[in-house]
């Protein structure tokens, strides 16, 4: 659910019955939110092997070495190692995606793994990463199944029966042998949620950004259409890049023009294909990974997280902390009265709330820039995003590190 697959429809279409019915609260059953909670690593406890923790998590000295092999050939590398203690969920949870950001300078790369402690599970991998393509091909892993659960894409699921109450991560950082410098983590976390069955979702109430508007560029991926086909075949399924280059125009943070100087002039908005250059997935063959992205991020400086969210008031949190938020969500066209499309899976910024409390957002799927700012009806936005035949709530938030995040909702697990 990462890669834009759109069919365009009349935008008079009328709501589905079911969004209608979540609209004015009428004989649907308010169903449960989702269960989630984030929790970001701490480097100075946890096992040690090879890397030294301060602020961030450094390569200290090689503790072994492994041959790695991908497309761009077999080479042997040289790593350490750090594993987290063990983090107890406080429910059964049964999805996981850990998100990072790091530094990986030349002839560098990290992977990060996860195990469930409760049940234990063997080590799942849920992605090898680099900033740069010249060392190894950035990738999710696949064929990691089992009887405790399987990983899809950047994604851990646990086995029917088999949710995990605690988790460890473990990263392993790599380096050309006898290298100097290896790769940083400045951040590491982990999102474990449930998401039950919620075929329809009620509306929420205002979060107090009603009337608030964020200043974030415009993109469309569509002015993209059929540039660069080797990533994700083009411009139109950069929804999540697009999402995320606008993000970073908000903090001020895009590649120079010395970075992007390899795209070609006739191209508009040259940043937008550097990062999806820089968040592809090689296996997935997608530039929709959701934790590849907030890691694009960081190589700007900027702190970036994958979660999920209980709802728009909760949303409305943090843009009333002036920070927009990246959303996933599939619908058809219509569900979302003004999009004009339907979608497997898409990506968008949410970046204010009319005075009404309807949701504005800067919607990629959208033909040029100046068409990017689009108003959607706060109940059906809400429904298509947080259901359960959706991404259940998922976002990237991304903002600079001294930028203070609001306070969670009390009485829930925090959830950023």
């Amino acid at each position: 659910m990462r890669k834009l697959t759109v069919l365009l429809l009349s935008m008079s279409m009328l709501a589905t019955p079911a969004v209608a019915q979540a609209a004015t609260g009428a004989a649907i059953a308010d169903p449960p939110p989702p269960q989630v909670v984030y929790q970001r690593a701490d480097f100075a406890g946890g096992a040690h092997e090879g890397t030294a923790a301060k602020r961030t998590l450094a390569f200290r000295r090689p503790v072994g070495s492994a041959e790695y092999t991908d497309a761009l050939g077999t080479r042997v590398w040289e790593y350490a190692r750090w594993t987290s203690p063990e983090h107890a969920v406080g429910f059964p949870a049964t999805e996981l995606v850990a998100s990072w950001t790091a530094d990986t300078p030349p002839g560098t790369w990290i992977q990060v793994d996860m195990r469930g402690t409760a049940p234990d599970t063997k080590w799942y991998i849920l992605g090898r990463w680099a900033e740069g393509d010249a060392d190894i091909r950035r990738t999710s892993v696949r064929a990691q199944g089992d009887a405790d659960g399987s990983v899809s894409v950047d994604t851990f699921v646990a086995a029917n029966g088999r949710p995990i109450d605690s988790y460890q991560l473990r990263v392993s950082l790599y380096r050309k042998p006898g290298q100097s410098r290896g790769p940083e983590i400045r951040t590491l976390g982990a999102m474990a949620s449930a998401v039950g069955e919620r075929p329809a979702v009620p509306v929420s109430p205002g979060g107090g950004a009603w009337g608030v508007e964020l200043n974030v560029p415009r993109r469309s991926q569509n002015v993209h259409e059929g540039h660069y086909p080797e990533w994700d075949g083009g411009g139109e399924a950069w929804c999540s890049p697009t999402s995320t280059t606008m993000v970073l125009g908000r903090w001020h943070k895009w590649p120079s023009k010395k970075d992007t100087a390899w795209v070609n002039p006739a191209d508009p908005d040259p940043e937008v294909d550097f990062a999806a250059r820089y968040t592809y997935d090689y296996t997935y063959q997608g530039a929709g990974n959701w934790p590849f992205n907030t890691a694009y991020a960081g190589r700007y400086g900027l702190d970036g997280f994958v979660t999920r969210l209980r709802s728009l008031t909760e949303m409305e949190k943090l843009v009333k902390a002036g920070i927009p938020v990246i959303t996933s969500q599939s619908f058809q066209a219509s569900e979302l009265p003004g999009a004009g499309y339907s979608t497997n899976g898409h990506l968008m910024v949410v970046i204010g709330f009319t005075r009404s409390g309807d949701v504005i957002a800067n919607d990629p799927a959208s033909p040029d820039n100046d068409a990017v700012r689009r108003v959607y009806p706060r109940a059906n936005f809400e429904n298509v995003w947080l259901r359960s035949t959706g991404s259940g709530g998922v976002v990237y938030v991304i903002h600079p590190p001294g930028r203070k995040l609001p306070p969670t909702t009390p009485g829930l697990p925090a959830n950023w």
